[in-house]
């Protein structure tokens, strides 16, 4: 089974890149037959099969049949552009014939339903949308197959797909996953990646197999970043190049060009895995973690869950400690004696200063204490009237 990662952004332009090719070419036996999904035990465990080339039937005029899965803005975002590409190239060599996205969610309080953002773009588009509460559902798989589709493309859909659903299109599924595969295997790569201060980063399109995105890697390319980039802003960008790099790969996978055989395969000794996020990940601890590892954390977590410490604000020992979320934060290029004492920096614009159990300082420019709205270090200390201000918490175990 695979697990696709799904999260909702904003799309930003792409800054400057440089690229690390992982693309193999080698000419397929024969064009255009249907392809393994290199079925895998329940286990994850892989064992490549190909079954019987089974014709399809042609789309009217001639293109692919591609179908699409994907969920939120990220996705919908490369869902129009693969379907501006059919409106503008003459020479596109597909068609999408169909969307498929999570359900609508319903709202609480007038009970209406909400459609996701890949779903609201495909109505918009014109495109049939199918939005199972499971991918493995029969009914669904049902349809799939009816669809007779020749190629899928996935893109932070975020439900397993079994193999029943690989078996089903002539070309593959291909992935768009933003990291340097095999690095961050998993649903949370981009969080991880930040949050481990990898510097580049990256995309990778690859076929989609049983086993997570271990399959053969078709394109990637790798992304300098700034050391303040956060998931907010990062992951956009990567699934943009990750678009980019799908309309260029589309078609040599539908001419045979690029397939499961001559893809690149992923080392298994370099594999990492990028585990789920916990709600709790999200609370620092300078007392055991560097300015630097506090720092990435804030900016891998930016979406979600958040970073946050507790506050001490004043003498009084009795009060409750305040949650205060860091929303936005730096490394100051200083060392200072470790201290549980928050204090504003000298200079007009500095942020809240924390000094780490290592003597590193993490500097806090934007945050929310509970209840409160998100404000810069100066709004929060004139809020204090003069009461001093420590952390509080022991250390991660």
């Amino acid at each position: 089974m695979l697990l696709l990662a799904c999260v909702a952004l904003s799309i930003r332009p792409c800054r400057g890149f440089r690229v690390a090719p992982a693309r193999r070419t080698a000419a397929a036996e024969a064009a255009r037959v249907r392809l393994s999904s290199s079925s895998a035990s329940d286990d994850g465990s892989s064992a490549t099969s190909s079954p019987s080339p089974s014709p399809s039937v042609p789309s009217p005029d001639g293109r692919a049949r591609l179908l699409f899965l994907g969920t939120p803005d990220v996705a919908a975002s490369s869902l129009r552009t693969l379907h501006d590409r059919t409106l503008t190239d003459p020479a596109c060599p597909y068609r999408i014939v169909g969307a498929v996205t999570q359900p609508p969610k319903r709202r609480k309080r007038r009970g209406k339903s909400i459609s996701s953002p890949v779903g609201a773009a495909a109505e918009e588009l014109g495109i049939e949308v199918l939005t199972p509460e499971r991918a493995r559902d029969e009914k669904f798989l049902e349809e799939v197959e009816e669809m007779d589709v020749d190629v899928c493309v996935t893109a932070a859909y975020g439900q397993y797909l079994p193999k029943r659903f690989l078996r089903a299109p002539k070309f593959g599924t291909l992935n768009i996953h933003p990291s340097l595969l095999p690095r961050w295997r998993g649903s949370s790569p981009v969080q991880r990646s930040l949050e481990a201060g990898d510097n580049p980063v990256g995309v990778s399109v690859l076929f989609t197999v049983s086993k997570m995105d271990a399959g053969p890697i078709v394109a990637q390319e790798s992304l300098e970043i700034d050391e303040n980039e956060s998931a907010t802003t990062l992951l956009p960008t990567l699934f943009e190049m990750g678009t980019a790099l799908l309309v260029d790969a589309l078609p040599k996978v539908i001419e045979g060009e690029i397939d499961m055989e001559t893809a690149t395969a992923q080392d298994e000794a370099l594999a990492t895995e990028a585990g789920m996020i916990d709600s709790s990940e999200g609370q620092l601890w300078p007392r055991n973690m560097t300015a630097a590892q506090c720092h990435n954390r804030v900016r891998g977590f930016s979406m979600w869950p958040g970073t946050f410490l507790y506050f001490r604000i004043g003498d009084d020992e009795s009060k409750e400690p305040t949650k205060v979320k860091v929303i936005e934060s730096r490394v100051l290029p200083e060392k200072a004696e470790p201290t549980d004492a928050i204090e504003i920096g000298p200079k007009k614009g500095d942020g809240l200063r924390l000094v780490c159990g290592d003597g590193s300082v993490l500097e806090m420019i934007k945050v929310q204490p509970a209840t409160r709205n998100v404000m810069d270090a100066k709004s929060f200390v004139n809020g204090l009237q003069g009461q001093k201000v420590r952390w509080v918490g022991g250390s991660e175990e």
